[in-house]
């Protein structure tokens, strides 16, 4: 939680602000219309040293009333067993007077929602009559996926209300009158209306006072959070009403040195743990060596293999080419051989013929 203790805010310097807001809505209103618009906000703007890490919502009750009475105030009732829509609006319309609520001006069933709202037009009309939208805190979570969009963009979305507690007047006029701050993770300034034009200087002030500690005590951060203060209308520039000292960089500083200090412990531990690893295998390849190398190493005999004879080279065919006879060689004797046996036959028979002489 935030150090609320640390915020002290100078009353007479809150109320100067407000007085000079105030004189300047004056003038504005003079030179612009011809009456006052009390309607005008005052809305509080806070700075946080540091964007928060998660996103929050704030109720913050007020002493003052904050709205004046010609607010239009939609109320978001559940459906009743057994009763149509208007039925449902008058029962609560008659619980509303019985138990003393009086600044509610419209009563919408779910039923209705779901049916009448439905056109996008419609639902647009409706978010421009109305400045305060509260609802059955019994059909709250089904309300966004009927209203749309545009009711949380404009920050018009409803608050939830206990319509079956014993003290319900007291409980609607505090979310009624009180305000809230949408405290985000994507930046470090949030807006909240405190009170508007027509309040007089102490009231604002007293709702400034209250505000300032309900959310310096709410923040889900720790140490100093806040670091400026402003207030401002939706026309005017905005006024400080407080600047947080610079010691509260000191301490920013210490918790940033913390965390870092904290990351180099992890980090070093890290190392360590590395190295010990490191030192620990080398130690087993150490090891795992030295035995090897007193290991004797066991001697190889030789396997005696039998003697094997030397394989005959066969002839290539270079040399029985050369062995072979050629063929032109035998060409040439065997026809001298036929020639001759042709002789030889013609001489025989020519010897046949030839007759003997006595």
């Amino acid at each position: 939680m935030a150090d609320g203790a640390g915020i002290v805010l100078d009353r007479a310097q809150v109320k100067k602000a407000v007085q000079a807001l105030q004189a300047f809505l004056k003038t504005k209103s003079t030179s612009d219309s011809l009456f006052l618009d009390e309607t005008q906000q005052i809305s509080m703007l806070f700075t946080l040293w540091k964007i928060p890490k998660a996103a929050q919502s704030i109720r913050i009750p007020l002493p003052h009333g904050q709205r004046s009475d010609t607010d239009d105030i939609c109320l978001f009732t559940k459906d009743e067993p057994n009763m149509t829509s208007e039925q449902t609006q008058r029962f609560y319309r008659k619980l509303l007077e019985e138990k003393g609520v009086k600044n509610i001006t419209e009563i919408i069933p779910y039923k209705a929602l779901r049916t009448e709202y439905k056109p996008y037009e419609a639902k647009r009309r409706l978010l421009g009559n109305c400045d305060l939208f509260l609802s059955d805190d019994r059909i709250r979570r089904l309300l966004p996926s009927h209203l749309g969009k545009h009711f949380y963009l404009r920050k018009k979305e409803p608050l939830s209300v206990n319509l079956q507690s014993k003290h319900l007047a007291r409980d609607i006029q505090r979310v009624i009158q009180g305000t809230s701050l949408k405290v985000t993770n994507k930046g470090c300034c949030c807006m909240a209306r405190v009170a508007h034009a027509g309040m007089t200087a102490d009231e604002v002030t007293d709702n400034i006072e209250a505000a300032v500690q309900t959310v310096a005590a709410k923040l889900r951060t720790k140490g100093p959070v806040i670091k400026l203060i402003h207030i401002k209308s939706q026309t005017s520039v905005s006024l400080p009403i407080y600047t947080s000292d610079l010691n509260h960089l000191s301490v920013l500083e210490a918790g940033k040195h913390a965390q870092t200090s904290k990351k180099e412990g992890a980090a070093a531990k890290k190392q360590a743990k590395k190295n010990k690893t490191e030192d620990v295998k080398q130690t087993d390849t150490a090891g795992e060596e030295k035995n090897v190398e007193e290991e004797e190493i066991p001697q190889l005999v030789p396997i005696a293999t039998p003697n094997k004879k030397p394989k005959l080279e066969k002839p290539s065919k270079k040399k029985q080419l050369e062995k072979a006879p050629k063929p032109a060689a035998k060409k040439g004797r065997k026809s001298p051989n036929k020639m001759t046996k042709k002789a030889g036959k013609t001489d025989s028979k020519v010897k046949r013929k030839v007759p003997k002489v006595k």
